[in-house]
């Protein structure tokens, strides 16, 4: 028997529950994982609460991430012991995922955890930090420079932007953060951040072209917020873009991609090969150390899990959540 935050659904209600399973009941799969840190995520707070249309199967272990100890495989490549850590992949939507104390999942889904973190720093990191990992790539590989100019953070007190933050900034990019609480500004300095701005600028309907500022942009926010960020892009620059808290319309025009070049790179974190994925996590390792993935980590218990939800989706939550879910 282990331990599982799980979700049902009565007349088109979602309970979520915490409670004792029996191994026979986890899914399919190649290998069994004894978790030991998951993580709470927007998407995770979305199904447990019922608020969006995330779970595609009932009943379901809720969850996007995980990390632990491989129990036992069937493939070749994982022995007992491995360390490994596991995001997306459909986790938490199609397929059981890691809000629960074992998981069932397939051998291609893992990757090893890089020596540089431990299992609850690779939760601090998560799909949110692996997923800035990805929007920061993109503005590389791109071709935008240390110096070339401001990189726009949106939304930069939650996980990805967070992780975002720290990145750009120990990559040499300075970076101007966004955010709606102005209590946040000396954390989001303390990341890195060399200039903050209130999202106001950047959330009502604006112009269609404004004055070029952004060299990049990292956007998990969508809505007006990316029309603006397009907008006031430079000549030839990007845009990464990958969330919608704002909403997940984008009320622009083309003026900005067909006047001055600009290029929006959509980051789907989800499936993505691994090699990509183990360029992404290298990236972390070497930029963001474990004195910063405390400082941007909070960690409950996963029967904390149900009630955090509400607390991160009213946008109170800074960083990153870590769930222990061995209490």
């Amino acid at each position: 028997m282990f331990q599982a935050l799980l979700l049902t659904q009565n007349d088109k209600q979602t309970i979520a529950t915490l409670g004792p399973l029996d191994e026979a009941r986890l899914p399919a799969g190649d290998v069994t994982v004894r978790v030991e840190y998951s993580s709470l995520n927007f998407k995770d707070a979305l199904a447990i609460t019922g608020r969006g249309a995330i779970v595609k199967q009932w009943p379901l272990v809720p969850g996007i991430d995980l990390a632990g100890r491989v129990e036992h495989s069937s493939d070749a490549a994982w022995k007992p012991g491995d360390c490994v850590v596991v995001n997306g992949w459909g986790m938490g939507e199609t397929n059981w995922g890691g809000l629960a104390q074992k998981a069932r999942v397939s051998a291609g889904w893992l990757l090893r955890l890089p020596d540089a973190y431990s299992t609850r720093q690779a939760m601090a990191i998560g799909t949110a930090g692996y997923t800035a990992a990805l929007c920061v790539m993109a503005l590389r590989r791109h071709g935008i420079k240390p110096g070339d100019g401001e990189v726009l953070v949106t939304g930069s007190a939650g996980g990805v932007g967070s992780v975002a933050v720290k990145l750009l900034s120990s990559l040499g990019y300075s970076v101007t953060a966004s955010t709606g609480r102005p209590q946040e500004a000396d954390y989001l300095k303390s990341l890195g951040a060399a200039h903050i701005i209130d999202r106001a600028e950047l959330s009502a309907p604006g112009k269609p072209l404004q004055k070029e500022r952004w060299a990049g942009v990292v956007d998990t926010v969508g809505s007006h917020t990316l029309a603006n960020a397009c907008a006031a892009a430079k000549w030839n620059s990007a845009i990464a873009a990958c969330g919608l808290a704002q909403g997940a319309d984008f009320p622009s025009t083309v003026m900005p991609f067909i006047l001055r070049g600009v290029t929006l790179y959509g980051i789907n974190c989800v499936y993505v090969d691994n090699a990509k994925r183990a360029e992404a996590w290298a990236l972390l390792a070497e930029h963001v150390d474990g004195a910063t993935l405390e400082r941007l980590s909070v960690e409950i218990g996963l029967s904390q899990a149900v009630a955090q939800s509400t607390v991160l989706l009213d946008g109170k939550v800074r960083g990153r959540v870590v769930v222990d879910v061995n209490r």
